[in-house]
């Protein structure tokens, strides 16, 4: 099952950390704090267990949606990748 995570975390060291525990769980990362792939049930909830631990005590929000096959095949993507600039004319 696809799931979407993302969080709002200020600490950036806690963050970075979570963001390596996605990593380590296949996810990929869609935006700064957003993160996409495919885990099974018992991966989420252990996921979910693992990054309360690495938050600790320190403040933060971290959201799990699990997305069924039709809502992730029914998701409308807009992507625009920035444009490669051409080497410039050189000038005699």
């Amino acid at each position: 099952m696809y799931c979407l995570l993302v969080y709002d975390i200020p600490d950036d060291g806690k963050r970075s950390k979570i963001a390596d525990v996605c990593l380590d769980y296949g996810l990929d990362r869609i935006q700064f704090s957003a993160f996409l792939g495919k885990l099974h049930a018992t991966h989420q909830a252990e996921l979910m267990l693992k990054l309360k631990k690495v938050l600790g005590r320190k403040p933060g929000n971290i959201q799990l949606f699990p997305l069924c096959d039709g809502d992730f095949a029914s998701r409308t993507v807009i992507e625009q990748k920035p444009a490669q600039v051409a080497p410039s004319a050189q000038t005699p």
